[in-house]
């Protein structure tokens, strides 16, 4: 599945740069959209014909908060280092930092705060973000867990990630994935406005 994403990927792009033009975009993100809407639909059938997968939920408590909480610490101060390390504005690189993978927001929220630098480094490493963590994660499920995975996958566990999630791991594992999107989502806005605010 993942060479099939990659090939899917590689061709999208050639699609776009050299056979549609500019109005095939928004009909494209409208699609996108709807698929995503019956993936998600899809997957919820599946979690509530198995009636063991909410008791299993019900295990982990607030424990299954500690992924979101995990992943947003982690990213963030994945900035903090690398403002050091490319001597880069700290608020630019913990905003940069906390997009968390949600290359559509981040790159316009960020240009607009920032400039357009700024929001196309954003877009560029939430980007690369989603597309390591398509690699990754048949990877960290085999030789770490799938929390590892979800994590790696960061806001896009809800989403655009979410059938790599489904595919190498286990059903019980889906909810967990779409909780810490959301709140991985949630927060990105959050800490990117903090940030500017604040710092």
């Amino acid at each position: 599945m993942v060479y099939i994403a990659l090939c899917a990927l590689i061709l999208g792009i050639i699609f776009g740069q050299f056979v549609l033009d500019s109005t095939w975009h928004d009909l494209c993100s409208e699609l996108a959209d709807y698929v995503l809407y019956l993936l998600m639909f899809s997957v919820g059938i599946s979690v509530g014909m198995n009636e063991s997968i909410i008791e299993k939920i019900k295990n982990y408590n607030l424990t299954i908060l500690l992924i979101p909480i995990g992943v947003i610490i982690g990213s963030v101060f994945g900035g903090f280092i690398c403002s050091y390390i490319f001597d880069m504005n700290l608020v630019y690189s913990l905003s940069i930092g906390a997009s968390m993978g949600w290359y559509s927001l981040s790159g316009v929220m960020l240009e607009s705060l920032a400039n357009a630098q700024i929001g196309t480094i954003a877009f560029l490493s939430s980007l690369m973000r989603e597309f390591i963590a398509f690699m990754m994660i048949p990877v960290l499920v085999k030789y770490l867990n799938t929390f590892a995975a979800i994590g790696a996958a960061g806001a896009t566990s809800e989403d655009s990630t979410l059938p790599m999630l489904i595919k190498y791991s286990s059903e019980e594992f889906i909810i967990i994935s779409v909780i810490n999107g959301v709140l991985c989502s949630v927060a990105v806005p959050i800490l990117i406005n903090f940030f500017f605010s604040t710092l």
